[in-house]
């Protein structure tokens, strides 16, 4: 972090977030310096997040805090890994007075706290533009224990870790479109699925976060490992509020199609032998089948399901 007019906002606002780590150096130094864990690798990972894209204008700035860091845990939890700390990298605009970036530094904290994450460095900008922000996070998995997109045989059980479509549907909330609080709470404050790291590198072939959309991650899956995966959406897990939803669409395949597409659902999409799937305690909706692509059906009819979530340029 660095910037003439920045040392002593970063020393008030950023240096508590390294909770007195040493390998941060105070944000003193222009680097941190990760030491060794012997038997563990450093798994890597990073997202970033743009007011208007991400975030509605006008989010409440410790929320945008807290959904930047919990985006990038998803992707540790889909690896496997353990967190351990983050770099940080923001750009304010004017808007953003030196009330919301205090807030902003008091969401990370209060995650940092939670996940037992630290902060170890990053820098910070101003922009006439959007606030943007990003986190690179840094996570330990046993050593060659990370869990890949590109482990999925034919024969495996497709799996997911819970609700898919509260995220497109909380978005709807967040705009006043439908009234379920419930979902709106969950899009701006997904929770990231650590608790699932164990048994994921114990028993799944591979594994990946829902943050593109359901259709568009299993793919990802089937394509890092040379297979095509088969997904049935009437198997989907559904909140309360995603039924309440479905219940009212005119064609119930292409609500479901919907919910399967629209990504921010931060749980887990995973592939298993038959013999270890059921320790996962996760839902299955599909299978692992020889080929490429994927195919997507509602009770024995097959979808298109067009670009199955967000394409990123």
């Amino acid at each position: 972090m660095s910037g003439p007019d920045e040392f002593e906002a970063i020393a008030r606002l950023f240096r508590p977030l390294t909770r007195g780590a040493p390998e941060a150096f105070g944000l003193l130094d222009d680097a941190a310096a990760v030491p060794a864990r012997p038997g563990y690798d450093l798994v890597i990972t990073k997202d970033a997040i743009v007011e208007g894209v991400h975030f509605p204008l006008g989010e409440a700035p410790d929320l945008v805090a807290r959904k930047l860091l919990r985006v990038n845990l998803s992707d540790l939890a889909a690896k496997g890994a353990e967190p351990y700390g983050y770099f940080l990298a923001v750009s304010w605009p004017a808007a953003w007075t030196e009330e919301a970036r205090a807030a902003f530094a008091h969401g990370l904290g209060a995650d940092g706290e939670e996940f037992g994450l630290v902060l170890l460095g990053g820098d910070t900008t101003s922009t006439p533009g959007p606030m943007t922000a990003s986190a690179t996070l840094l996570g330990w998995v046993p050593a060659g224990g990370m869990v890949r997109r590109g482990g999925a045989r034919p024969g495996d059980l497709v799996l997911v870790s819970g609700p898919i479509g509260d995220g497109v549907l909380g978005l709807a909330a967040a705009r006043g479109e439908i009234d379920e609080p419930a979902l709106a709470h969950r899009y701006r404050l997904p929770a990231p699925r650590l608790d699932l790291r164990e048994t994921l590198r114990s028993r799944a072939s591979a594994a990946a976060d829902v943050s593109d959309g359901l259709i568009a991650d299993a793919g990802h899956i089937g394509e890092a490992s040379g297979t095509r995966i088969a997904l049935r959406l009437e198997a989907l897990p559904l909140s309360a509020g995603a039924r309440r939803w479905l219940d009212r669409q005119p064609d119930r395949a292409a609500g479901l199609l919907a919910l399967a597409s629209g990504g921010d659902d931060y749980e887990l999409v995973c592939t298993a032998a038959p013999d270890r799937a059921d320790g996962l305690g996760m839902t299955v909706i599909g299978e692992v089948v020889a080929g490429a692509g994927i195919v997507v059906t509602y009770e024995g009819d097959v979808l298109d399901p067009g670009a199955g979530g967000w394409r990123h340029a």
